[in-house]
């Protein structure tokens, strides 16, 4: 991928901004010149990571703390950014969650509260956003997964999100597109994140740093998508190099 172009005066919406892939976007729009706002539950996380943004890169940043899966919140997320920065020009719709349980063993709630963050989440959100997105002709930009891609045998329902994120986000890019919104999906593979540490051990425990994808490629892809003005990005896959080895 060629350099972004500046997005000095561009606000771009994060969400799952406190970790992994939403820190490291957080950063990547930083250095881009786009001013960030900061959404995930945990606040002073996101205060931490916002004034450091803002001390290297100059950039304005705001911070709201946010419960994708409350859609009061979300709606809060979007109007609080519009009255601070007159707009959204690119959203980031990446507050996820991944288990790995079989159907048998994934509890009723564990189910609710994966579906809840990875579906229910990403609507709240667009929902909230898209007029805006109308108005600036801006960025709607999705984190998908390979597990959206191919049949998982060892954690479905998550996979099953993931093939909705790829669903939904497509045909709101059939409904939008005519109003100059690019629409994008990224689906990266095994990423070193905190990904996984709900039932055990984390991604970036797991792997060593240059086994698999680092937050930091992921952002970049982000960036890129939201640099481009007359087109989009409809899908970009960022694999590990030796993942099709598996099939």
């Amino acid at each position: 991928m060629s350099q972004p172009q500046s997005l000095t005066g561009r606000t771009a919406v994060v969400t799952g901004a406190s970790s992994g892939i939403g820190t490291a976007t957080v950063e990547a729009f930083a250095e881009a010149g786009a001013d960030v706002v900061l959404a995930a539950r945990r606040e002073d996380t996101l205060r931490s990571i916002a004034a450091d943004v803002e001390a290297v890169h100059g950039v304005e940043t705001l911070v709201v703390p946010t419960d994708v899966t409350d859609e009061d919140a979300v709606a809060a997320l979007v109007d609080e950014t519009v009255d601070t920065f007159g707009g959204i020009d690119v959203l980031v719709n990446n507050a996820g969650l991944g288990r790995g349980s079989s159907v048998e063993d994934l509890s009723t709630e564990q189910y609710r509260h994966m579906m809840a963050v990875n579906t229910d989440g990403m609507f709240f959100t667009t929902r909230e956003a898209l007029s805006h997105l109308r108005e600036s002709g801006g960025h709607l930009i999705f984190i998908g997964s390979f597990a959206g891609q191919y049949p998982r045998r060892f954690n479905p329902v998550y996979a099953a999100t993931k093939w909705w994120t790829r669903g939904f986000a497509k045909s709101v890019s059939a409904d939008v597109g005519a109003d100059d919104v690019g629409v994008t999906v990224i689906n990266p593979t095994e990423v070193r994140t905190e990904f996984g540490s709900e039932d055990g051990e984390a991604f970036e425990d797991r792997f060593e740093a240059g086994e698999v994808t680092e937050p930091a490629e992921i952002a970049a892809a982000v960036v890129f998508a939201a640099s481009q003005e007359h087109s989009m990005v409809s899908e970009l896959d960022l694999y590990r190099r030796d993942k099709l080895t598996f099939f």
